[in-house]
Formats: C-alpha cells, sequence, structure tokens
C-alpha cells in the first residue's frame, strides 16, 4: 500500500493539474522559465551586479550609427513612447466597446493599466540609472529598469494581435509576425538610440509577457463561462 501524500503536497498538485489543463504543459514551461528569468534578473539589479554584455552590446550596435538609421529608430521608438500607447489604447478600447466585445474591451483595459502600474512601480524600486555612453538624441528623466517601451509594447500590441488574429483566422500567422517585428523592432530602438541597457529590455520584455498570458488567459477563462 502507498504511503498517503501530505495535504500540503496533494493540493499542490490538484493546482498544478488544473494548471496543465487550463494552458498546457509546453506553455507552463515556458513561463516557468520566462519567471526563472525575470527572478534572476531581479536579483542582478538588487544587488548592484551588472552583466558583461549589457555595455559591449551597446557599444556594438552603437558602431553602425548614421543618420539614416537615426531617423528611423527615433520614428520606430515613437510607437512606443506614452503618448502613442494612450492614442492607441483609446481608439481600441473605443472600437472593441462599438462592437460590443465588451469582455475583450475590459480585459484590454486591465491589461494595459497593469502594464503602466508595473512598469512605474518596478522602476521606482529598482532606481536603476540609464546608460550614458554617448551623446543621445533624446533625453529620458525616468529610472532605466525594466523598460517601459518594452512592457507597454508587447502588452498593447501583443494584446491587440492577440484579438486580431482571433477574428481573422487565415491571417494568424501574418499577425503574429508582424506583431512580433513591431515589438521587436521597439525594444532594439531603445538599444540603438542608448536609453537602456539590454537587460532592461529583455527584462521588460519578460514581465510584459508574464502578465500579457495572464489576461489572455483571464479573457479565454471569461469567455468560456458564457
Amino acid at each position: 500500500m502507498s504511503p498517503k501524500l501530505p495535504t500540503w503536497l496533494n493540493t499542490f498538485y490538484f493546482h498544478l493539474e488544473s494548471l496543465i489543463k487550463i494552458i498546457g504543459l509546453v506553455r507552463l514551461i515556458i513561463y516557468s522559465l520566462t519567471l526563472f528569468i525575470v527572478i534572476l534578473l531581479f536579483e542582478q539589479v538588487l544587488q548592484g551586479k551588472s552583466f558583461a554584455f549589457d555595455k559591449s552590446l551597446l557599444i556594438e550596435i552603437h558602431t553602425f550609427s548614421n543618420s539614416q538609421l537615426d531617423t528611423l529608430m527615433l520614428a520606430i521608438t515613437q510607437l512606443g513612447n506614452p503618448s502613442s500607447i494612450v492614442i492607441v489604447f483609446i481608439l481600441s478600447f473605443l472600437l472593441l466597446w462599438w462592437h460590443k466585445d465588451y469582455l475583450e474591451a475590459q480585459i484590454f483595459m486591465t491589461a494595459s493599466l497593469g502594464a503602466f502600474f508595473l512598469n512605474v512601480g518596478l522602476k521606482l524600486f529598482f532606481t536603476k540609472n540609464r546608460p550614458q555612453l554617448w551623446e543621445q538624441l533624446i533625453i529620458e528623466k525616468s529610472f532605466s529598469f525594466p523598460s517601459g517601451h518594452a512592457i507597454g509594447s508587447i502588452v498593447l500590441y501583443g494584446f491587440l494581435g492577440y484579438l486580431l488574429a482571433n477574428r481573422y483566422h487565415k491571417l494568424t500567422v501574418i499577425i503574429y509576425s508582424l506583431t512580433s517585428i513591431l515589438i521587436i523592432a521597439i525594444g532594439f530602438s531603445r538599444l540603438y538610440l542608448g536609453v537602456h541597457w539590454p537587460t532592461d529590455i529583455m527584462a521588460g520584455y519578460a514581465i510584459g509577457f508574464l502578465w500579457l498570458m495572464a489576461c489572455i488567459t483571464t479573457l479565454k477563462l471569461q469567455k468560456d463561462k458564457i
């Protein structure tokens, strides 16, 4: 006769099994690895340590700078600026409400507001300074870690990409591809302009991804109940 497991372990297995049924084993592994990366980055920043590639990668990217790329990167980074994010959010929210997609609109608002508070709260908590490796084309006064552009772009554009892919199934690959290119381009523009360390972008993407997946999973669960 097999030994009886402790109550807390049975509870853990029950919740783990339920979680796997909801999001799938592969996704659970991906989310767990992403969370591990976030924890690792948090620990390093709190200890005041820096990754060796942070500075070297920025300098390497800067060697490719020229006036044409300057103009392009300034335009791309605008798509992740708070002013642009707010405009896209308002227009998207109103469009969802007009189409009577009330649940999607509510979760979209939750995702966007959550991304904002995560960005502000974490920046104030870690108070990491931005890189100052060369004369920059733009001036940023807020703290560096994590990247607000990375969090905001992956949550806002990622959520919209998900909604569009659900509506236009035949264009799913194209929609997700274009969405990914946009999000990556915004993050790269921050590195090119020298206003973020690479680990700022990595942390922003990881945090934003986890929050985005939590909101999308919530949306799926709520729709299943309807």
